[in-house]
């Protein structure tokens, strides 16, 4: 074979065998390395920080999840559960086919500015919301005192999140749909009030499938 074959196959295969190293390198051994260290050291986070309760994955403890009644097949816009906490409006920016428990697929904001007129008639219809489904004898919503988190989505739209005051505003409604004191209903929202990450970034905040879950329990033990 001509020499100058040689010298054009001698590059080849040198590249060849880069091209190799490095796809085992990049796109086997060290993609193993990071999932094995992330398996061994953060389990819960690496499978999606799931939540179980009662012998099974509940969800995620980083993905807002419904609550809502059963639609009945009628095509009617489906309704909150009165018995149970509400997390924030859900405005994403594509619908979930696939996953019934949450109407998200594809995760994003609005991009509305606050004087869109469109975002102005979604929030007033959801103040308007949250003060009828939340107003019980003895304890009246004032629209005034309806929280921020309420009536807006998040930035990503899948907020597990809700603040103590919107946690606040429902536990009347929820100790009265349950049967259950309202002291204890607040008390509660206490336990699984979280702080501040690290005392100073972010705000306070509810989990609102941790706290649902307790809230099963909490009802469960009444019915014994």
């Amino acid at each position: 074979m001509d020499n100058s074959v040689f010298r054009t196959l001698r590059p080849l295969g040198a590249g060849l065998r880069a091209l190799l190293a490095l796809t085992l390198l990049t796109g086997v051994l060290y993609p193993l390395a990071v999932t094995g260290a992330a398996q061994a050291l953060l389990p819960g986070r690496a499978n999606g920080s799931e939540v179980r309760a009662d012998g099974r994955t509940a969800g995620s403890a980083l993905i807002g999840q419904s609550y809502d009644l059963p639609s009945g097949g009628t095509g009617e816009e489906a309704r909150p559960d009165p018995r149970w906490f509400q997390g924030r409006p859900r405005e994403g920016l594509g619908t979930n086919s696939l996953n019934t428990r949450y109407d998200l697929l594809v995760s994003g904001a609005s991009n509305l500015a606050a004087d869109n007129p469109v975002l102005v008639r979604r929030v007033r219809a959801a103040r308007a919301a949250v003060v009828r489904d939340n107003s019980v004898p003895g304890h009246p919503v004032d629209p005034a005192a309806v929280p921020a988190d309420a009536v807006t989505s998040s930035g990503s739209g899948l907020d597990p999140h809700i603040s103590p005051a919107y946690a606040a505003l429902q536990a009347p409604r929820v100790a009265l749909r349950n049967d259950l004191p309202l002291a204890r209903v607040r008390e509660l929202v206490g336990r699984h009030t979280e702080g501040r990450t690290l005392g100073f970034i972010g705000e306070p905040r509810v989990n609102v499938l941790a706290l649902n879950i307790a809230l099963r329990g909490l009802v469960a033990e009444a019915d014994r």
